[in-house]
């Protein structure tokens, strides 16, 4: 007999599969996106540019432990789902398994890591003798106490929404952003001391994770009866093929993290030369452009599993209706976000700090990155499409094309011939140029897949 979950993925209408999977998934991003916007609003409410600059420092560090979670949430989740599709399920058990044990494993090393060699590496960073001592306080509560209940926060969600249970997934990421949002302010203006604001933050995100972490716990050991999801109690062996096959997509996907982060880290390190009050406008504007990013990810890892099952069972022709849907939620909401950033560039701006310098570099920051988010939110979409289906060195490509072909090199040469605002304006240069590059391969790959099913 059909279970709900496989009704869902085989016979629901392409729109409504795609609705039931992606809804609570947007709403779960949004709550995260209003965490990661009140941590800089808290922050911001200090009026000091060295914290506020601090924190977003430290954020390279936090997205560096957050990329080992992609590597088992998405290499494992998306491989999970296509064995099902295959009707693998004692494979699919496996993988499920060693994704969450070998992510507790990586991240303890990692956290090590990043403790014994802290001050060195926010130094390179760019944090200064004003900011330092902020960004050491807020990466050891968020990434080296809090590692492992951050990756296991982010990745058990990810191979929960792929078994096909999008609600609690999306419930137990959205509790955790909450209690972060409630805890900030306790603990940076309450609990603690003046001057030790962003230790607060810290401290918030780290126990929000950790509960987060628990609640997953909790359902997976429920669910170890109805799904292949369970808590390992030893590292389960999963084959060569397998193995291959969760990280020839799960490194790629944390790969394009890392990518990312390093642009960060060089546009951080290239407008800290104009001052730290730049530094700070532009530490919130990547904070507010999450809006439309989150959105089109909330819609994208709701067609992730459907694709990945649908894949698995050869079934190209849904496969390509719910990614064809995906596309066209992900361009429509992306343009009205952008619409509303640059019209409301100010006042969103004001609402975060009120100094009137940081608020006008922010400004224009703002206009300026808005209007490449249709473009992004593009590339991000078939990066996904290329993860559900297996193609990680497709992957790999579109994110070395996008972040070391075009974004690196164009953020260098327009700061070098334009200053700060080009600068600024190099972002919307690169995805322009990465949106029409990406959509030619993603034509040829799916071209590829019908061909071989024989479509």
């Amino acid at each position: 007999m059909m279970t709900d979950r496989n009704y869902l993925f085989e016979e629901e209408r392409p729109g409504k599969a795609l609705a039931v999977m992606a809804l609570p998934t947007i709403i779960s991003q949004m709550i995260v996106l209003i965490y990661n916007i009140a941590d800089t609003w808290y922050i911001g409410r200090t009026n000091n540019p060295d914290m506020v600059g601090a924190s977003s420092l430290a954020v390279t560090l936090y997205l560096a432990v957050v990329a080992l979670s992609n590597v088992f949430g998405v290499g494992g989740g998306t491989l999970m789902a296509r064995l099902e599709g295959e009707k693998k399920t004692e494979d699919a058990r496996k993988v499920a398994s060693y994704s969450v044990a070998i992510a507790a494993i990586c991240t303890l090393v990692f956290s090590l890591s990043i403790l014994i060699f802290l001050n060195p590496l926010l130094r390179f960073l760019g944090a200064d003798n004003s900011t330092i001592v902020y960004a050491r306080q807020y990466v050891m509560m968020t990434s080296v106490v809090g590692g492992i209940p951050t990756v296991l926060s982010m990745c058990m969600p990810q191979l929960l929404r792929n078994a096909g249970y999008a609600r609690q997934a999306g419930f137990g990421v959205a509790m955790g952003s909450l209690l972060n949002v409630v805890l900030d302010p306790l603990f940076m203006f309450v609990i603690l001391p003046h001057g030790k604001e962003v230790l607060g933050a810290g401290i918030a995100t780290m126990l929000s994770n950790v509960i987060s972490m628990v609640y997953f716990v909790v359902l997976f050991i429920k669910l170890k009866d109805k799904t292949v999801l369970s808590i390992p109690t030893r590292i389960e062996k999963i084959g060569p093929e397998n193995t291959k096959a969760l990280y020839s997509v799960g490194i790629p996907a944390a790969f394009a993290i890392f990518l990312f982060d390093v642009v960060t880290i060089a546009l951080n390190k290239m407008i800290v030369e104009y001052g730290n009050i730049p530094l700070a406008a532009m530490g919130i504007v990547l904070k507010v452009e999450r809006l439309p990013m989150y959105i089109g990810i909330g819609i994208c890892l709701g067609m992730v599993p459907l694709i990945a099952y649908n894949y698995g069972s050869g079934n190209m022709e849904r496969m390509k209706e719910v990614s064809a849907a995906a596309l066209r939620a992900v361009i429509i909401s992306s343009i009205i976000c952008t619409v509303l950033m640059v019209v409301f560039a100010r006042p969103i701006m004001w609402e975060f700090i009120k100094n009137e310098t940081t608020v006008g570099y922010g400004v224009a920051f703002l206009k300026a990155r808005a209007l490449a988010m249709p473009f992004m939110v593009i590339g991000n979409f078939i990066v996904h499409y290329m993860n559900a289906v297996g193609k990680g060195k497709v992957s790999f490509v579109l994110a070395v094309i996008r972040h070391l072909v075009l974004i690196l090199p164009v953020m260098i040469v327009m700061n070098i011939i334009f200053g700060l605002k080009g600068l600024v304006w190099s972002q919307l240069a690169s995805d322009v140029i990465n949106t029409a590059i990406a959509i030619m391969i993603f034509l040829r790959v799916e071209k590829t897949i019908m061909r071989e099913s024989g479509e």
